[in-house]
């Protein structure tokens, strides 16, 4: 896969999810269950826009004032967004690291901007510096850190509000009384007809995003179309990255059995030359001289070359021994991920498992519970009713005012 991929998560956030969030984004947390993120590295983090208050108080604030509305909001509705702006590590390694990454997502947060709509709708835009990614910190020999970008927002859709026939003033009927800026995510983000084609509007993120990017002078590709790896979540997406790291440690072991098989054929070697010395003990015989000793020339020339290659095997000889204990090392290692990858995996699969099993069950629900069909539609209805109910209200409030 290339090394230069664009990626946009937009992930939808209820009010409920909103503080797990900015604990994790903000570093308002001491322990991480992501063990990748590095502490000590956090004050490289960089904010495109800072949060003065939490998000819930600034959020509150806003609707209070009536620079949004919640208005016909149910209880459990998404009132929050964040885009997570990404492209592959090596990516910005082989580009200049950390200066890089700065420049590249300065550039990724105008793009947000233009997204939301407008800069005031965004509550917090970092960028962050110390996610350690242990597979290429492990092929560099040194640390390699995960930029990417956190945007949170408020996704707002702007909503005319009209006159209605009970309207006393008949030429006010049908125009415009008021335009709020409703807190909407289905709305700010809902399929689009293209070229007689109904697409799907994260779909078309990936799109803008990879081409606003090229249009600034980056080289960068569009994560593939229709690919689950778009929508990958943090534990899959290290599982894979782990994945790929153990499949390069096994063609790394592969090559140190290869050297392993080496060193045997020079042990070999050595072995002859063990028997070459016992062969040189019989045929020595004693001089006259005392201590020297009398060989055949053929013989004394086979000794000499003998003690050199010996001398060299030793040095190897050596050096393997340390490559085989990286080996045992390595080995234990690529056992142990892999038997934490296979619980990964089944875990991944029970969750599938799950998620096609409730589609079905609502799939189901749907096409074959006409009742539940018409008890929804019924819910639609009074909320209808309810809101216009409220608007008369409203008008009739401003009808007394005038």
């Amino acid at each position: 896969m290339p090394s230069n991929m664009t990626v946009v998560r937009n992930v939808p956030r209820t009010k409920s999810e909103i503080l797990a969030m900015e604990r994790h984004n903000e570093r308002k947390n001491e322990n991480y269950s992501n063990c990748d993120v590095v502490l000590e590295h956090s004050d490289e983090n960089i904010y495109f826009k800072k949060c003065e208050k939490t998000y819930i108080e600034t959020f509150n604030e806003m609707v209070k004032s009536g620079e949004i509305s919640t208005r016909g909001q149910k209880e459990n509705a998404n009132i929050m967004g964040e885009m997570i702006l990404d492209v592959n590590s090596r990516y910005f390694e082989e580009n200049g690291g950390y200066e890089f990454a700065k420049k590249f997502y300065e550039e990724a947060y105008k793009f947000a901007v233009q997204q939301v709509g407008d800069e005031k709708y965004i509550l917090s835009a970092v960028m962050h510096a110390d996610e350690r990614n242990k597979p290429l910190s492990d092929e560099f020999g040194k640390d390699v850190f995960h930029y990417h970008l956190h945007v949170v927002y408020i996704p707002i859709v702007d909503k005319e509000i009209l006159w209605s026939k009970r309207c006393k003033d008949k030429e006010l009927v049908g125009t415009v009384k008021e335009v709020i800026h409703q807190v909407s995510h289905s709305k700010k983000w809902k399929s689009e007809l293209e070229n007689g084609i109904m697409k799907k509007s994260y779909s078309k993120l990936q799109d803008d995003f990879n081409e606003y990017m090229r249009s600034a002078g980056y080289d960068v590709e569009r994560g593939q179309k229709g690919s689950d790896k778009e929508n990958l979540s943090v534990l899959e997406f290290k599982s894979q990255a782990e994945i790929d790291r153990l499949a390069k440690l096994v063609l790394q072991t592969a090559e140190k059995e290869g050297i392993l098989e080496e060193y045997n054929q020079q042990i070999e070697a050595k072995k002859k030359g063990v028997e070459f010395s016992h062969h040189l003990d019989q045929q020595a015989k004693p001089t006259m001289f005392g201590d020297e000793i009398k060989l055949p020339k053929k013989d004394f020339s086979q000794l000499q070359v003998q003690a050199l290659s010996g001398i060299s095997l030793k040095m190897e000889n050596d050096d393997l021994k340390k490559e085989n204990d990286l080996l045992k090392r390595d080995n234990g290692i690529l056992r142990g991920r892999v038997n934490y990858l296979e619980g990964v995996v089944s875990e991944l699969q029970d969750s599938l498992r799950e998620l096609k099993y409730k589609t079905k069950e609502f799939l189901e629900a749907v096409t074959y519970t006409p009742k539940k069909v018409w008890n929804f539609i019924k819910e639609v209805l009074h909320e209808k009713h309810e809101q216009e109910a409220e608007e008369s209200t409203e008008e009739h409030t401003y009808e007394m005012e005038r």
